[in-house]
C-alpha cells in the first residue's frame, strides 16, 4: 500500500502502514472488579428497560424495550463494563479461532481479541448471522495474510524500522525514529498511525508503541481501529464493505488499493480470496459475492 495515504505492506504481508486519524472513541466503562456476567443476550428474546445481559464479555443494560438488536450494534443498550465468569458469544468460537491459526505465536490469544471488541462494538455484530460471520472471517483472513498465520508479532526486517518515522508530522517520533515498525495482526506501523489509533483508543501509543507488542488486546484493537474507521485507498471502510454487501474484494481495496486491485497484483488477490474461502469454511458460512477487486 502506498504511504502515507494508504496501508503499506510487503508482498509477504509483514509490513502494513495505516492512514488518516480516526475520530476519538469514548472510553468504555469498567465494571467493578469481579462483577459477574449476566446471562447471555438472546436475539430472539424480549427485553425491557433495565434488563441486564452479557455480550462479548461485557454487561449491558437495556435502555428501553428491545428485541433482536445486539448490544453495541445500536442505541438500545448501555455498556456496563467488563464482567467475569461469562461465556464468549463472539461469532467465531475459540475452537474455530484455533483452527484458523493452528501455528500462531502464543501472544495472539483469543481472549485478547474478545477483550478488544468493546472498542468497536459494531464489528461483526451488525446484520444477519451470515453477515456477522463473513465480516469476522474477512478480518481474520487479512490478519492471517499480513502476519503469516499470526506467526509474527512484529516486523522482522529491522533494517526498515527507521523508515516508519514521518518527520513532517508536528508530533514527531518521541519514542525514537526506529520505534514505529509494524506490530500486531496487520503489522500496524508509522508514527502518525500510532498517534491516531492511540487517540481513538485512549492509549498513548505515540510514546509507548511497544504496548502493541506487549498486550494482545491492544494489538487486536489497532487492527480493529483500521478495519472500522479507515478507508485507505478504497471508498469505504472494510466494516462497511462487509456490512453493506460490497464483499470481501472491497476490503482488499481498502487495505492495498491499486497495489493489488484492478490488475495490480492478481496473484495476491487470489491468495487472499483462497484464504478467505478457507476461513469462511472453518466458520461455517458461505463466502458471499464480490470476492475480488
Amino acid at each position: 500500500m502506498a504511504v502515507p495515504a494508504v496501508l503499506a505492506g510487503l508482498v509477504a504481508g509483514l509490513v502494513a502502514g495505516l492512514v488518516t486519524a480516526a475520530p476519538a472513541a469514548s472510553a468504555a466503562p469498567v465494571a467493578p472488579d469481579g462483577a459477574p456476567c449476566a446471562p447471555l443476550h438472546r436475539a430472539t428474546a424480549d427485553y425491557r428497560a433495565g434488563d441486564t445481559v452479557s455480550h462479548h464479555g461485557r454487561n449491558w443494560s437495556a435502555k428501553w424495550w428491545t428485541r433482536g438488536e445486539n448490544p453495541g450494534a445500536g442505541n438500545a443498550w448501555a455498556d456496563r463494563g467488563a464482567c467475569v465468569g461469562g461465556v464468549s458469544d463472539f461469532v467465531v468460537s475459540e475452537a474455530q479461532f484455533d483452527a484458523i491459526f493452528p501455528d500462531r505465536d502464543p501472544f495472539y490469544t483469543y481472549q485478547g481479541l474478545i477483550d478488544a471488541l468493546h472498542a468497536y462494538p459494531r464489528f461483526a455484530n451488525v446484520g444477519t448471522p451470515q453477515t456477522r460471520a463473513r465480516e469476522a472471517a474477512a478480518f481474520l483472513t487479512h490478519a492471517d495474510f499480513e502476519s503469516v498465520g499470526l506467526k509474527y508479532v512484529k516486523e522482522i526486517n529491522e533494517a526498515n524500522y527507521w523508515r516508519k518515522c514521518d518527520d513532517t508530522q508536528p508530533f514527531g517520533c518521541p519514542a525514537g525514529r526506529a520505534a514505529y515498525y509494524g506490530r500486531g495482526p496487520i503489522m500496524f506501523s508509522w508514527n502518525f498511525n500510532y498517534k491516531a489509533a492511540g487517540d481513538a483508543l485512549g492509549l498513548d501509543l505515540l510514546n509507548d508503541p511497544w504496548l502493541v507488542e506487549r498486550d494482545p488486546s491492544v494489538a487486536w484493537a489497532t487492527a480493529l481501529w483500521y478495519w472500522n474507521t479507515q478507508n485507505g485507498p478504497g471508498t469505504m471502510t472494510s466494516h462497511d464493505a462487509m456490512v453493506g454487501g460490497a464483499g470481501f474484494g472491497e476490503t482488499i481495496r481498502s487495505l492495498n488499493g491499486a497495489l493489488e486491485c484492478d490488475g495490480g497484483n492478481p496473484a495476491s488477490v487470489a491468495a487472499r480470496v483462497e484464504r478467505y474461502e478457507r476461513v469462511t469454511g472453518v466458520v461455517g458460512v458461505a463466502p458471499g459475492s464480490g470476492l475480488t477487486c
